[in-house]
């Protein structure tokens, strides 16, 4: 018993110390310039851009093949910050941002079907088959992947409730003072 047990922890040991070692001599770097984009990325994974993830997105922005107005729940904030970081130049007059949203279900028509639970990426919408469906608002991030997959549209985006938690004391307008 006592060989079973030291033979099994001497090769524990041994392929700790081979991982190790692998893991230090063959590590890839990588861009240091997309790993920051990616951070300053919703971190959804949503596919409203059209890329796989949101790191894919950030390599394709970093490298210029994508725009830095590509990601939607983002909006103009995260798309400033990316022009910002990257030195160029944006014309925002074409993206819409109509601020923070998240997944509502209407009750009285969904039917259970499931078909949201299984595309949305932050396991947001809580259910189970043939019952009605909700969605935890701490963990929805607005994507909308959501919305176009059930059948009875009983999924809709709508804007983020304005509670203590949320509340932001609105900026007065300027109003230059007569001389």
């Amino acid at each position: 018993m006592l060989a079973a047990v030291l033979s099994l922890t001497l090769l524990g040991m041994m392929f700790g110390f081979g991982l190790g070692f692998a893991a230090r001599r063959f590590a890839v770097e990588g861009d240091p310039l997309v790993e920051e984009l990616t951070t300053m990325m919703p971190g959804s994974n949503c596919g409203q851009c059209g890329f796989p993830g949101c790191s894919a997105a950030a390599a394709a922005v970093a490298d210029g093949s994508a725009a830095a107005t590509c990601c939607p729940p983002g909006g103009k904030g995260l798309a400033v910050a990316l022009a910002a970081k990257l030195g160029i130049t944006l014309d925002l007059s074409a993206v819409v941002d109509d601020g923070p949203k998240i997944a509502a279900v209407r009750e009285e028509i969904c039917i259970g079907c499931c078909r949201c639970i299984k595309v949305c990426p932050t396991d947001a919408i809580v259910g189970a088959p043939k019952q009605i469906h909700n969605v935890i608002r701490e963990a929805c991030t607005g994507c909308g992947a959501c919305v176009e997959r059930c059948p009875t549209e009983a999924v809709s985006m709508s804007p983020v409730p304005v509670t203590l938690q949320h509340w932001v004391w609105p900026k007065p307008a300027y109003v230059p003072l007569a001389a």
